[in-house]
């Protein structure tokens, strides 16, 4: 089985290590801070193999130069990560990577930057999901168009109920305030809220989540809902989440 270790990375990031005991393999998603990453690893007892890239934002392949340098790591990732890093092996949709006897498959999940992909391993019911989808929330739309963005997070829609999905921020308590603007009348939406409002109090992590939850409660992911397409204008899911995104820009 594989071991997830999640911890927390520069202001708001989380750095997850995917580790396999059978093979003694370890891969870094994404790299916000390489010291750190490396730290971790050390402090686990395990050594980075493989260094998997979502998207070329310096907070996701930032800390690659580090952790290659120390570890001699191969990068797997979308071309865009050239702007920053260097790439072992580029991969996009359809695409398949391994970690041991694990296998993950490659997802376009473009919107916030052109190249965007996530890590799907449907044996293991775990995704990567890098800033494309958030709990309550989606990642801006920094390169992508509205349709493209929906199309991405209609793929997301397909995957299993009981995925569970590792996003890359803590970004669910803002999330949250603008989804309950979204859809005030979500009443699974009110008790998510609650509960994030609680662990936040606490200081405990929201990530990551699931994407049967996310179905019911996120807005972003349920544009094609009548009620929300109603109270936001939209003809149709992609004007729909194009009106909620350019919302929750300026909220």
């Amino acid at each position: 089985m594989l071991e997830i270790h999640q911890f927390p990375c520069l202001s708001d990031n989380y750095g997850f290590l995917l580790h396999d005991p059978d093979s003694a393999e370890t891969a870094a998603i994404d790299t916000p801070d390489g010291d750190e990453y490396l730290k971790q690893a050390k402090a686990k007892g395990w050594r980075i193999t493989q260094i998997w890239n979502t998207h070329w934002h310096p907070d996701h392949a930032g800390g690659n130069e580090a952790i290659v340098e120390a570890t001699g790591a191969a990068t797997v990732a979308p071309r865009e990560v050239e702007k920053i890093a260097a790439i072992d092996r580029v991969v996009g949709n359809g695409d398949s990577v391994s970690l041991g006897a694990h296998e993950a498959r490659v997802i376009d999940v473009s919107g916030h930057t052109n190249g965007h992909i996530a890590y799907h391993l449907p044996d293991d019911g775990i995704a990567f999901v890098g800033d494309s989808v958030f709990a309550l929330g989606c990642g801006r739309m920094f390169e992508g168009e509205p349709r493209q963005f929906w199309n991405s997070l209609e793929r997301i829609r397909s995957l299993p109920g009981d995925t569970t999905l590792y996003c890359a921020h803590e970004y669910t308590q803002a999330n949250a305030k603008f989804a309950l603007h979204a859809d005030p009348d979500n009443v699974e939406l009110q008790h998510y809220a609650s509960e994030v409002e609680a662990k936040r109090a606490e200081g405990r992590p929201t990530v990551p989540t699931q994407l049967s939850r996310e179905l019911q409660t996120n807005p972003f992911l349920r544009a094609d809902d009548a009620a929300l397409r109603d109270r936001w204008g939209g003809v149709g899911p992609a004007e729909t989440f194009a009106a909620l995104r350019a919302a929750k820009d300026n909220f």
